[in-house]
């Protein structure tokens, strides 16, 4: 077993000035890491033409490190990214796949869609897209393959967040280069059980994303600043693995049992200092692992 570090768990870090992102992949040695995860508005806020220089300066820090870059993890959205030009979207996307190629990851993370935007006058049940997403994310899969980087769709986003719909895209795709990313938190955005999710989308799932949240009732008081809501309104906030309601422990054995045994990533966005979230949540997580 592997333990990666998305760098979007340092994002508070980087927002108030202690850490730059490349700074980041030095913490994450410090931390105990394996490896990191590239995101794509943290690790590549730049120009398309500047990208194949970024991958360069990261692949080389993370060497200095002697760290893996285990995942890239971009956003995407074939209904209505660039402008709502499908082609345009897949293109730039394949843009990404080149970025991770460069950096030597072995995958990347890419969203599927948003959905219909409200105010658009257009409504329509997931079952109802998933022929408008499965050319475009083989066309991906297959660009990706000939890269040697493997594609995946995560369960987020609030549309595409659900166990069954992942698992109905995934078994509509059908490509040998496309699978799940199984964060187990976020099931919770959906108002789902984590633990029956992880079980139903174990067998398809190639690299994980461990994550903690405190969830409060819709009933209960709104806590405000640092919360979000869930798709039946429920109240979400982000917090240290172990910290939350988030059955880690539990998913963990699932995946266990199914025979993972790849690489997890912590993806931390809650409110506590970063440094020290990541810090204590990686113990927390390390402990879970063998426990299971």
């Amino acid at each position: 077993m592997k333990f990666s570090v998305s760098l979007y768990s340092f994002f508070k870090s980087i927002r108030s000035g202690a850490l730059t992102p490349m700074e980041c992949i030095a913490k994450a040695k410090e931390l105990g890491f394996d490896a990191i995860e590239v995101v794509d508005f943290v690790n590549a806020d730049c120009s398309p033409e500047e990208m194949p220089q970024r991958a360069k300066e990261i692949r080389a820090e993370a060497d200095k490190y002697g760290l893996e870059i285990s995942s890239v993890a971009i956003g995407a959205d074939f209904l209505n990214g660039s402008d709502g030009n499908t082609a345009k979207e897949v293109e730039r996307v394949k843009g990404y796949v080149d970025f991770a190629a460069a950096l030597g990851a072995p995958r990347m993370r890419h969203d599927v869609t948003q959905g219909f935007p409200k105010g658009s006058g257009k409504c329509g049940s997931y079952d109802s897209v998933i022929p408008l997403l499965v050319e475009p994310i083989r066309e991906v899969a297959e660009y990706a393959a000939s890269k040697g980087v493997m594609t995946m769709t995560e369960n987020h986003g609030f549309f595409s967040q659900d166990s069954e719909r992942v698992e109905k895209l995934y078994n509509a795709v059908n490509h040998p280069n496309f699978a799940l990313l199984c964060d187990i938190g976020n099931f919770m955005c959906a108002d789902e059980n984590p633990a029956l999710a992880v079980a139903r989308v174990a067998p398809y799932t190639k690299y994980v994303h461990a994550k903690d949240f405190v969830l409060k009732s819709f009933y209960d008081a709104d806590p405000g600043e640092g919360a979000f809501q869930t798709r039946a309104g429920n109240y979400l906030r982000g917090t240290i693995i172990g910290h939350g309601n988030v059955p880690v422990k539990q998913c963990l054995h699932t995946l266990k049992a199914a025979g993972y045994d790849d690489t997890i990533a912590i993806e931390f966005e809650g409110m506590e200092d970063s440094v020290e979230a990541v810090r204590i949540g990686l113990a927390n997580l390390k402990r879970y692992w063998e426990e299971v």
